[in-house]
């Protein structure tokens, strides 16, 4: 069998060819079969299979003044974007309207000012601000998917899932005055539609989503993160509520029927509710997807509260 030459340890696991043969490797070794080339002039020990990966193989080649925006930049925040990233989907490389675009193969090129977004790095990448990225994908966004990223932009939750990466502090006043600053773009008037269901406080996407599909079924719009106290103890705090009926909604991910302890606790807490003369109605995706059976649930607990 035969081996490799070994490179050099100054390259990273993704370099540029020129960096390559600055270091003294040879055309027949960064051009080997060992190597992947995920893009024109770059090479890599494998390839990226992770969105992280395909970015630090893009690297080598991020001229300066570029970053990372778009769908690239939701995914790479970790927000709910509607779209599954995919590894042949391309990044999205944001440079100033002075500038060229690049049009390399496996990325897609747009403009914008670069002062309507704020820079930011995640693991060496510099991308544009969350808030910015959302703007920018707001055209391809209904108005409930708008809400949802938006809703988990502003929201304070440690627990908020895909949360790995802390974005910046975003407040509605501060989406409000940015949205004044773009002007019109595409896709503002869907964030325009948006801002006035976004809530403060959302601990998950899914939670956002019982709330517009509660509302949009003209029922009351129910409290977000309800603390249910007795002699001022904490009982539970539940998703979504109606206080002063004392029905409550909870949604059920997988993780709740997955994690033993949590579904432990479920049941412990949907318990003591009902002893406070709560009525609990939890409900998973299937109720998202077929909501009718869910909504009328609901509507007979608030008639049966008067």
């Amino acid at each position: 069998m035969r081996h490799r030459i070994p490179l050099p340890r100054q390259l990273n696991d993704a370099f540029s060819v020129a960096d390559a043969a600055a270091r003294g490797v040879g055309r027949g070794r960064r051009d080997a079969a060992d190597l992947d080339r995920p893009f024109h002039g770059v090479r890599a020990l494998r390839a990226p299979e992770t969105l992280t990966e395909k970015v630090a193989c893009y690297l080598p080649r991020l001229r300066p003044g570029q970053r990372f925006g778009a769908r690239t930049a939701l995914h790479l925040w970790g927000l709910p974007a509607p779209w599954r990233w995919h590894p042949a989907d391309p990044l999205d490389i944001v440079v100033d309207t002075s500038a060229m675009p690049p049009r390399a193969h496996g990325t897609r090129g747009m403009r914008l000012a670069e002062t309507k977004a704020e820079t930011w790095a995640i693991a060496r990448a510099p991308l544009v601000d969350p808030l910015a990225a959302t703007f920018q994908c707001a055209a391809d966004l209904t108005v409930t998917q708008a809400v949802v990223l938006l809703d988990a932009l502003i929201t304070t939750a440690d627990n908020y899932p895909g949360r790995h990466v802390r974005w910046p502090v975003i407040t509605v006043e501060d989406i409000a005055q940015r949205l004044e600053s773009w002007g019109r773009f595409a896709g503002c008037a869907t964030i325009r539609r948006a801002l006035p269901h976004v809530r403060p406080g959302v601990e998950s996407p899914k939670e956002t989503e019982t709330r517009l599909l509660i509302v949009s079924a003209k029922l009351p719009e129910p409290v977000v993160q309800h603390e249910v106290r007795l002699d001022g103890i904490l009982i539970a705090r539940v998703d979504l509520a109606y206080p002063h009926l004392r029905i409550a909604f909870e949604y059920e991910g997988d993780g709740h029927r997955t994690d033993r302890e949590q579904w432990r606790r479920d049941i412990r807490r949907q318990r003591d509710l009902e002893d406070l003369g709560w009525i609990v109605i939890r409900l998973t995706q299937s109720d998202l997807a077929v909501p009718a059976p869910f909504l009328a649930r609901a509507r007979r607990a608030v008639a049966s509260r008067g």
